[in-house]
């Protein structure tokens, strides 16, 4: 038998298996790290979260990455080589980790890895019947299992999408695992640069889960910020923004898009919602003459409205529902706060659930991984763009 079969065998028939996930996501901030224990899988898993870190990206190599993430026209050469770069420079930050925190490679078991989405592709946003929904990451996982010495796993959007779904939210499988009650509803709103939420039910009842994404996150106001502020890539406490007052023109023609229209689920990303996107609403809304700030207020009621409205839409008459907050704007109190008065109540955070909120994601992969591997059958109810599959690609270190 080859030597890593056996290994997956001796993983899959282990009590513990220790597991690193990886993400970085739209914002293009930096890579988050978080090595996790597993004991068991399905409804039974177990995770401990020993060690989580985020590394930040240098300039350079966010520009490089700017330069090929969610643009239809691109270097075809420079997305080639930061795949494989990716791969590389990945392990090298793993087997630094791993240092930091006195952990042999050998002690590891599995490596999963998010990749680096540069495009997504929904029907929703290509609008070409032709073509199925669409996704693409980088980061050849071939290289971080080289580098590292540690199986790998990958690319875990594309079985999703092969089984009929958008290749997003994939949260909501972590989500069901990991957070599901017997007693509470809840919803899991993760607020990074696009925003998505699932919703549970009390009860594990699968067939009224729901998950989608609702629109922007962070990812306008983030690139506002940086195009015009030195040095700045979002606005911390929200200062700029809390300085500035909500201008309803604008916002009535950011909301003016067919992707709040279309029915749930549905997914999307930078590819929409990008400064083109804030360009063409100021200019049909006359609203260019307004202040940064002004720009700003509007843009974090844009997101607000987004999700309330997305909840307010699939949620109908269902008010008994706790709300848990992960991603880069559960930090942003200007946001929190008009989330907060609309839904009536303090928000709270996936800490209150024993899972560290900014190293939700990352263990998201890390038990995708662990439920590729082990084959759990479990089912997720007949929900559209909820496939019951196991995903994940897995590649060997020799």
């Amino acid at each position: 038998m080859n030597k890593h079969l056996l290994r997956l065998t001796e993983i899959c028939k282990s009590k513990n298996r220790y597991i690193i996930g990886l993400m970085s996501g739209t914002s293009l901030d930096g890579l988050d790290i978080a090595l996790c224990r597993f004991e068991n899988s399905g409804l039974a898993t177990k995770i401990e979260v020993l060690n989580f870190k985020t590394v930040s990206y240098g300039a350079d190599f966010k520009a490089e990455l700017k330069a090929v993430s969610s643009k239809r026209n691109v270097d075809l050469q420079l997305v080639t080589l930061l795949n494989a770069y990716i791969g590389t420079y990945y392990g090298e930050l793993i087997l630094e980790a791993l240092t930091e925190w006195d952990v042999k490679p050998e002690c590891v078991d599995l490596i999963a890895s998010h990749g680096q989405t540069i495009f997504h592709a929904p029907q929703s946003i290509h609008h070409d019947e032709r073509y199925p929904n669409a996704t693409l990451q980088i980061g050849d996982a071939d290289h971080i299992a080289v580098k590292t010495g540690i199986i790998t796993l990958s690319d875990f959007r594309q079985k999703h999408i092969a089984a009929g779904g958008e290749g997003a939210p994939l949260a909501v499988y972590g989500d069901y695992l990991i957070f599901s009650d017997e007693k509470e509803n809840r919803i899991l709103l993760n607020i990074g640069g696009i925003a998505n939420f699932t919703y549970l039910p009390a009860g594990f009842k699968t067939d009224n889960i729901f998950s989608t994404d609702v629109g922007t996150g962070n990812t306008l106001m983030d690139q506002y910020v940086h195009k015009y502020y030195d040095g700045k890539f979002f606005d911390e406490d929200a200062k700029i923004a809390s300085a500035g007052n909500v201008n309803d023109a604008l916002l009535k023609q950011l909301l003016n898009n067919h992707f709040f229209e279309i029915g749930f689920p549905k997914t999307t990303g930078p590819e929409l919602f990008d400064l083109n996107y804030l360009t063409k609403a100021q200019e049909v809304s006359k609203t260019k003459h307004l202040t940064h700030e002004d720009v700003m207020a509007t843009l974090a009621e844009f997101t607000a409205r987004g999700i309330i409205e997305a909840v307010k839409r699939t949620l109908t008459g269902k008010t008994d529902f706790e709300i848990y907050l992960s991603g880069g704007g559960m930090h942003n109190p200007l946001l929190r706060k008009k989330l907060e008065t609309f839904f009536g109540k303090t928000l709270k955070d996936t800490a209150a659930l024993d899972v560290n909120p900014d190293a939700k994601e990352a263990v998201l992969f890390a038990l995708l991984a662990n439920e590729c591997i082990m084959g759990t059958d479990e089912k997720y109810g007949d929900r559209a763009g909820i496939p019951s599959v196991n995903m994940g690609k897995i590649s060997f270190p020799s």
